[in-house]
């Protein structure tokens, strides 16, 4: 079943705010292989002028994760999840991530397109902290490969 084009620009609800701790940044941070002490060190982050140790760049990722639920069981979307491949990623940050932050995410069908008996779905996610303010925007591309 092809994806429904008509809902570009769909918005789903906000998540609940995501309390971003200091340990959740250095698990991650040692999950994917960065020993850079501003990850694991409030110290090391204080002396770089952070208040506190900072996530890395894939960090958002973990908020994505509650988001992409919302899209993934849309059946109005019409996205058959046995059939995607994750097509691309990419981060456009306002600040870094910083342990102490509440971020609340919003993930928005941003492009369907469909190419080769393939779909192509963009959807976009707008992290912004406790007040509101932007922090990091994620773009991350799904294909749906067709049945032929």
């Amino acid at each position: 079943m092809a994806l429904d084009p008509s809902l570009v620009g769909r918005s789903y609800p906000p998540t609940e705010p995501y309390p971003v701790g200091r340990e959740k940044i250095r698990e991650f941070a040692t999950a994917v292989g960065l020993t850079d002490p501003e990850h694991h060190d409030p110290a090391a982050a204080r002396a770089r002028g952070y208040a506190d140790v900072i996530a890395p760049p894939t960090f958002p990722v973990v908020l994505t994760l509650a988001t992409d639920r919302l899209s993934v069981g849309d059946p109005e979307l019409g996205l058959d999840y046995s059939r995607v491949v994750h097509g691309d990623q990419r981060f456009a940050y306002t600040r870094p991530i910083v342990a102490g932050d509440e971020l609340v995410a919003v993930h928005t069908v941003e492009e369907i397109v469909s190419r080769g008996g393939h779909d192509f779905l963009t959807m976009r996610t707008d992290v912004t902290d406790a007040a509101g303010e932007p922090v990091v925007s994620l773009w991350s591309k799904l294909v749906v490969r067709g049945e032929g």
